[in-house]
């Protein structure tokens, strides 16, 4: 079993350079992703009186995310493998792939980096909302939930066949335009519902700066489920017990 192989790191891992610059560029590709995302939408809003709840708004806000994403992970691969997304580096966490210290490095850096671009995006819009994710008319937090659980199932599934696989060959050079599209997708799938979240951080940062609350611990809940339900399904169906080094942090 994946949970087996967790691994909780030294305390020294957290004042290590190598880690620390890894923290570093998470942050950055956060920024970079949500800056792009959320931007995406407000710029949308400005041009249409408000109409990024339309058809149209929801495929802008599909390529936008699934663009920009790929560009984030594809620039932090090298450096912190490109999680920029607190769901995947859970997931990555229970098949023994990231320690438990420098997760939560990651973590504090996802979710500093989806403020500060939700606080540079406020202020450079000459004070536009940063809207928070939020329930559609007749969808319940139940409803959502699934949502969540079902499209980040998706998401850190495909992260798992395409860059953490230790047998993935090849296949790991499209890992970052594979998550982009998986996210732009399920935007197109969700969206209209529940914002598509599948990101815990990209939920927070909005939600930070509009100082927005309501049902946002279904952004959470949702994505850490779902993603370790992928974890664990990949890893005992796909990577199981077969000998393997762990994967160096360059490799996913």
């Amino acid at each position: 079993m994946p949970i087996s192989r967790i691994a909780f790191g030294s305390p020294a891992e957290a004042s290590h350079p190598d880690a620390l610059k890894a923290a570093v560029a998470e942050f950055i590709c956060m920024l970079i992703f949500v800056f792009a995302g959320e931007g995406s939408g407000m710029a949308f809003n400005k041009l249409t009186s408000d109409g990024s709840t339309t058809p149209a708004g929801l495929v802008a806000a599909a390529l936008a995310h699934a663009f920009g994403l790929f560009v984030a992970v594809s620039v932090g691969a090298n450096i912190s493998g490109g999680h920029v997304n607190p769901a995947v580096t859970f997931g990555a966490f229970l098949g023994g792939n990231i320690t438990l210290l420098r997760g939560i490095l990651y973590w504090i850096a996802q979710l500093l980096g989806s403020v500060v671009a939700c606080l540079l995006l406020k202020f450079s819009t000459g004070g536009l909302t940063t809207s928070a994710f939020s329930l559609s008319s007749g969808v319940s937090a139940g409803n959502a939930l699934v949502f969540e659980i079902v499209m980040t199932f998706g998401l850190v599934y495909t992260v798992y066949a395409t860059a953490i696989d230790p047998k993935k060959g090849s296949l790991g050079t499209i890992a970052p335009i594979a998550i982009g599209f998986i996210v732009g997708a399920n935007i197109l799938a969700g969206g209209a519902f529940d914002g598509a979240s599948m990101n815990p951080a990209v939920s927070f940062g909005p939600a930070v700066v509009s100082w927005t609350w309501t049902n946002h611990w279904v952004y959470w809940v949702g994505p850490l489920i779902g993603a370790g339900i992928a974890a664990i399904v990949y890893d005992v169906l796909y990577i199981g017990q077969s000998p393997h080094e762990q994967l160096p942090v360059t490799d996913y």
